[in-house]
């Protein structure tokens, strides 16, 4: 049966245009034709230095307020703390800080708080321990507990796959879905971050087995593209480089309508033409 045809809802990261007050920050992301963002609380919002105890339903209904007003969805929370810290004790608040995200979601006006799975790096750059089973093991104890909070507060967790992180691959992210066994944990989709230097003319493979193992648990989409310089491969803006953009929108028409596509690697002066390319890619 044919999906019914929903509007193309794409948008951006705010802190890409800039670190304002919220309603600042939302009318211009509302100006520039967006219908939806993802929210780096402190990264976006000015006057806000983001901590474990600072948010709380006040606060977090006044920022969700703005961006209702002007129109803009809040699609998922950014709290992209790394779940691998190798000190405990940071680990602990990071943690502790991504639940309070979990808690106030619904009064910010979503349902999803987004990280990556974690490098055993403090600074998140890529170590060969992270494709080790050890390094998936506490990544995977950290993103169950934090699934495990967001059933209390009937939220979701998206974990976005890196490359160089503990959740590396496709088979990789099905392996964490499954063992940690909720449906409180979902996917944030990227395909570039999935791809490599050795692998990117794999690529259409590598998006087809992500759509096969887990496509059932995407609820975002990121999207930027790649070109490779000097051996290595470089995200830049969707449009400029090398990927199969039509292979994810196809997936998005015919199994993810109205999912939010939410822009990467741009710029306010950039944004809006790639997300002219993307809809012409969505026909």
């Amino acid at each position: 049966m044919k999906q019914p045809t929903l509007p193309v809802r794409i948008g951006i990261r705010a802190h890409d245009f800039g670190r304002l007050p919220a309603g600042e920050l939302a009318a211009k992301i509302a100006a520039g034709g967006f219908s939806c963002a993802q929210l780096a609380v402190g990264k976006a919002i000015a006057g806000i230095t983001l901590k474990p105890g600072l948010l709380n339903p006040g606060l977090a209904f006044e920022i969700g307020e703005e961006f209702r007003r002007h129109g803009v969805q809040i699609a998922v929370l950014g709290c992209y703390v790394n779940p691998l810290h190798p000190d405990l004790a940071t680990r602990r608040s990071l943690l502790t800080l991504f639940k309070e995200h979990l808690r106030f979601a619904r009064d910010f006006g979503t349902g999803l708080v987004a990280l990556e799975t974690g490098s055993v790096n403090a600074d998140y750059t890529p170590h060969p321990d992270n494709h080790g089973e050890a390094a998936f093991q506490d990544s995977l104890a950290s993103i169950a507990e934090l699934a495990a909070e967001a059933e209390r507060f009937g939220v979701l967790v998206g974990i976005e796959g890196v490359a160089s992180h503990a959740v590396s691959t496709p088979r990789k992210m099905r392996k964490m879905l499954d063992a940690v066994g909720s449906a409180n944990l979902q996917v944030v989709f990227d395909p570039v971050n999935l791809l490599t230097a050795e692998n990117h003319s794999e690529q259409e493979r590598v998006i087809g087995d992500s759509f096969d193992l887990f496509g059932d648990r995407i609820v975002a989409i990121h999207a930027k593209d790649f070109v490779i310089e000097h051996g290595q491969l470089r995200p830049v803006a969707a449009g400029e480089g090398h990927l199969r953009h039509d292979l994810v929108m196809r997936f998005v028409v015919e199994e993810k309508p109205g999912i939010s596509i939410l822009l990467e690697d741009t710029t306010e002066l950039t944004a809006r033409p790639c997300a002219e390319f993307l809809r012409k890619v969505l026909g």
